[in-house]
């Protein structure tokens, strides 16, 4: 599915990043998916730190895949590396 990363009252410059974006949160959509695959259920950071990825990059993905039928909530939730509460995400197959 398609997720649009600019707004339709951005400047042209913003469209243009948002294209080249594309390609690069497909990837990362992709090593998240293969992570939760491999690891089970995880956290945000836990996300991040098997995939090797910036929490940040991690948070912004998830919403996405999660519309896109890919991963979903489990409805527990892990303590993140700051100790604090995070939800748990699992790969749906």
């Amino acid at each position: 599915m398609e997720h649009y990363r600019a707004r339709n009252t951005d400047p042209i410059t913003s469209w243009q990043a948002a294209d080249k974006a594309k390609d690069l949160a497909k990837a990362h959509a992709a090593l998240i998916f293969k992570t939760l695959v491999e690891q089970g259920p995880l956290g945000k950071d836990g996300i991040a730190f098997f995939a090797v990825m910036d929490g940040h990059q991690v948070a912004r993905r998830l919403p996405e895949m999660e519309r896109d039928g890919l991963v979903g909530l489990t409805g527990k939730t892990v303590k993140s590396m700051a100790k604090r509460a995070e939800r748990e995400w699992y790969a749906i197959s």
